[in-house]
């Protein structure tokens, strides 16, 4: 009923910025919470920062000050600006829609994009 396709991702060295988009599709009247999470290898996947669709942030501390979410609810689209990355920034990068309302008025809960991966090296 929902589909998160995600783009920005690629190779970057340390320091520089990457820009990561993600929109939903579907029977969507409105999301309540997209966001972003990561996963490197070996490791779980982990909050990055999401947003709420009144615009309340929330970020990981490992990405305070660097990195920026924001979103535009009429099409259904969060961005993450990521801006002086480090190596250890490398990971698959996912978007997530939560709380999702249907034209049906449903609650959908925790949606998932196929990810995209963001190397940044040293």
């Amino acid at each position: 009923q929902v589909q998160l396709v995600e783009s920005g991702g690629g190779l970057v060295q340390a320091g520089g910025s990457l820009r990561l988009s993600c929109t939903a599709s579907g029977n969507i009247f409105s999301i309540n919470i997209m966001g972003w999470y990561r996963q490197a290898p070996g490791k779980q996947r982990e909050l990055v920062a999401h947003c709420t669709s009144g615009g309340r942030t929330n970020y990981a501390d490992s990405v305070k000050g660097r990195f920026t979410i924001s979103r535009d609810n009429a099409k259904n689209t969060v961005y993450l600006q990521m801006n002086s990355l480090k190596p250890e920034d490398t990971a698959v990068y996912y978007c997530k829609a939560d709380q999702v309302v249907t034209n049906f008025f449903q609650l959908l809960y925790d949606y998932w994009g196929q990810g995209t991966q963001v190397t940044v090296s040293s």
